[in-house]
């Protein structure tokens, strides 16, 4: 069990989440998202949650495991050409973790992802949250530009705010 990470969950909170990001900010991550998604054609969720709940909490449960528990619950997964992104913000650690849809994944790997994770967790770093996520979804976008490219009358699966959990 790590007590330091216990307490920064406890302390952390959804005042926490709204500290972060405020109204204009998840408003910008909106705008991102659909900004980018007209340059490709995949579908890109970003969540944030202040802390893990008291159970996954004591079992020691990582951020990548809650990432693919909420990839499974916002049904990220459910788009007809397997294109689903979710970027997932666990603010307590301050960690983030990208999952991708199998159509995805299988061409762009891990390594990718991981590097725009540590870009991000640097920006947050710094306090600099919204710039962080921005960032973040627009390195997605081109990624996916550039294997995933849009095709006409696509449409938009999934919607594009920001999830607040």
């Amino acid at each position: 069990m790590n007590l330091k990470r216990i307490m920064q969950h406890l302390s952390s909170g959804r005042a926490a989440v709204l500290r972060a990001f405020p109204q204009r900010a998840l408003e910008a991550i909106k705008r991102a998202i659909r900004e980018t998604e007209a340059q490709h054609d995949g579908q890109i969720r970003f969540a944030v949650e202040a802390a893990l709940d008291w159970a996954p909490l004591l079992a020691g449960q990582s951020a990548r495991e809650r990432a693919l528990e909420v990839f499974s619950e916002l049904r990220v997964w459910d788009t007809e050409h397997n294109n689903g992104v979710l970027i997932y913000l666990l603010l307590a650690d301050r960690d983030v973790e990208i999952v991708a849809d199998r159509g995805i994944h299988v061409k762009l790997g891990t390594e990718i992802w991981e590097a725009i994770c540590r870009e991000m967790e640097a920006a947050f770093r710094n306090g600099q949250f919204e710039a962080g996520v921005l960032a973040g979804i627009r390195s997605v976008g081109q990624h996916l530009a550039h294997h995933f490219p849009a095709r006409s009358g696509k449409p938009n699966e999934m919607p594009d705010s920001p999830v607040v959990l």
